[in-house]
């Protein structure tokens, strides 16, 4: 899962981001609200943090314009009040959620993965797929009930596959939501990446759509 940052507090920001890529979530982050705009408007990510009090632009004009763009993630604000009315004004811009500032990092995270949960149409925690699940709410896999040890790029590209179980995800889509984006890819990263994944999961559970894709599938034992 990849997620993007905006944020103007360089202490804040920067806390945010380790206790995310902590978790195995790839992180992009943004100091002002002009490059927060365009990142989001023309990058893939599964979910946005957004501060409202930026420079540049403001938090509700980049979620307006990204409203007004079609443009569809998940949006978490955060506001430096307690306010209703700044609360009301990030509902009515396209938020899906708030916090308030101060607010634990372990909230945050919770936060974020229910968006991206209910955003790809799961109303559970648990996703399943055949042998394996995948509790979404609390990023743990597990295969045939025992759990599953994953490094952060495998749990990135299983949990992006699970969470569209028996749908073929695009190869480039499945690179802009693994890495971060200043990482240095390597063109066969994501063929080596579900290689490793087929090794501990099962070979029949990743399918390979030619020319396309990947998509997790129930398989066979």
């Amino acid at each position: 899962m990849r997620i993007l940052l905006v944020e103007d507090d360089a202490t804040l920001a920067d806390g945010i981001a380790r206790a995310l890529r902590a978790e195995r979530f790839a992180v992009d982050v943004a100091v002002n609200g002009e490059d927060g705009a365009h990142l989001g408007a023309t990058e893939h990510y599964d979910v946005a943090v957004l501060d409202l009090g930026l420079p540049k632009k403001d938090g509700v004009t980049v979620l307006r314009e990204w409203r007004a763009a079609s443009v569809r993630l998940p949006v978490l604000i955060l506001t430096a009040r307690d306010g209703w009315s700044e609360k009301v004004a990030g509902f009515k811009a396209g938020a899906d959620d708030y916090l308030t500032k101060s607010f634990r990092v372990e909230e945050l995270i919770m936060r974020l993965r229910a968006l991206v949960r209910r955003a790809a149409g799961h109303a559970g925690a648990v996703v399943t797929c055949g042998r394996l699940a995948f509790d979404a709410q609390l990023g743990t896999f597990e295969l045939d009930g025992l759990p599953l040890k994953l490094t952060a790029l495998e749990w990135r590209v299983l949990s992006a596959l699970m969470l569209r179980a028996e749908i073929v995800i695009d190869r480039g889509e499945l690179i802009e939501r693994v890495y971060e984006g200043d990482a240095d890819v390597d063109s066969n990263s994501v063929e080596v990446i579900i290689g490793r994944l087929r090794k501990k999961i099962g070979a029949t559970m990743i399918e390979t759509a030619r020319g396309r894709g990947y998509r997790v599938t129930a398989g066979e034992p």
